[in-house]
């Protein structure tokens, strides 16, 4: 994850996680040189998911995520149209070892 989750409560209690996410690929070209490149995606998580996220994300955060891709437009402030086009995520699965805070129960058991 490229940055924490940026949190916004909606109306109705409905929250909504933002975050930016990379992908990268390493590849050898036609001289075996090895090549790698990095996209950055925009993810969208919705409700108990945004939730999660608000708990357990961070910047740096090793995630694997499935979800559909959907593109919108807006108005800007200078009243151009514009595009984005976001990953709206529907199953996050953390990659990361759990943090275990000191003195919980979870440090408990594990110790």
């Amino acid at each position: 994850m490229g940055k924490d989750p940026e949190i916004q409560n909606l109306e109705n209690s409905i929250k909504v996680a933002k975050f930016s996410l990379a992908t990268s690929e390493t590849y050898r070209d036609d001289y075996g040189q090895s090549n790698s490149s990095t996209e950055w995606h925009s993810i969208v998580l919705w409700r108990g998911l945004a939730e999660l996220a608000e708990k357990y994300l961070k910047k740096g955060s090793m995630i694997f995520l499935e979800g559909k891709i959907k593109t919108r437009s807006f108005m800007d402030k200078n009243i151009e149209k514009r595009f984005v086009t976001e990953i709206i995520g529907d199953s996050p699965f953390m990659l990361d070892k759990p943090e275990i805070k000191q003195g919980s129960m979870l440090n408990r058991v594990a110790n």
